[in-house]
């Protein structure tokens, strides 16, 4: 019998209950994350959207940062999304001075470049080169105060683009999202990103 593995879902602030759902509909049992013995026995992480500095201060107080890097640094696959995406990458632009990220993911990005709340959108995606089932059916996505990636190293993948900018990107076992798949009832993110994990 092969195992179920466990997805963390880094539980501070955000979205972390509707991704907690996206991945126990995908097949996969889920656990909170909020301090670091929490870590121990999931075989990945996701980091939710929500505010990217403040999650990175809660991150430090509740000494997570450093346990969560280094499982990082040893292969756990992450995904990404937002915020999640902004503490993956390996530069914030805009950031506050004492911010901290990953650098899980080669990529610049910029926080909440698309606007503010009230500038939210929607735009479906093109995920012909994401690797997911059906992909000539547009997976229709949630940009709210979304970050942008302004640099992107050699060795990120992008998986789907918005008016030329990587909205999707992949790095090894990493997965990084600018809009939030977890408000969607489309299942093919959260299962391509499960690829890395089962």
């Amino acid at each position: 019998m092969v195992a179920i593995p466990t997805v963390g879902v880094l539980a501070l602030q955000g979205a972390f209950a509707r991704h907690a759902k996206a991945l126990e509909a995908c097949g996969v049992t889920t656990a909170e994350v909020r301090r670091p013995e929490h870590l121990d026995g999931v075989d990945a992480l996701v980091l939710p959207g929500g505010e990217s500095s403040t999650m990175s201060m809660l991150l430090e107080r509740g000494d997570l940062f450093d346990p969560v890097a280094k499982r990082l640094a040893d292969g756990m696959p992450a995904l990404g999304t937002c915020a999640g995406m902004i503490l993956l990458s390996s530069e914030i632009l805009d950031g506050r001075p004492d911010q901290r990220c990953f650098g899980a993911v080669d990529i610049s990005v910029r926080r909440n470049a698309y606007g503010r709340q009230v500038d939210s959108f929607e735009a479906d995606l093109d995920l012909s080169s994401a690797g997911v089932d059906d992909p000539t059916v547009p997976f229709h996505a949630s940009f709210i105060r979304a970050p942008v990636v302004e640099r992107r190293g050699e060795g990120v993948t992008v998986l789907a683009e918005v008016d030329g900018r990587p909205v999707l990107c992949a790095s090894g076992p990493v997965m990084v999202a600018a809009f939030h798949p977890e408000l969607s009832d489309d299942l093919r993110i959260h299962r391509r990103f499960l690829e890395e994990v089962l």
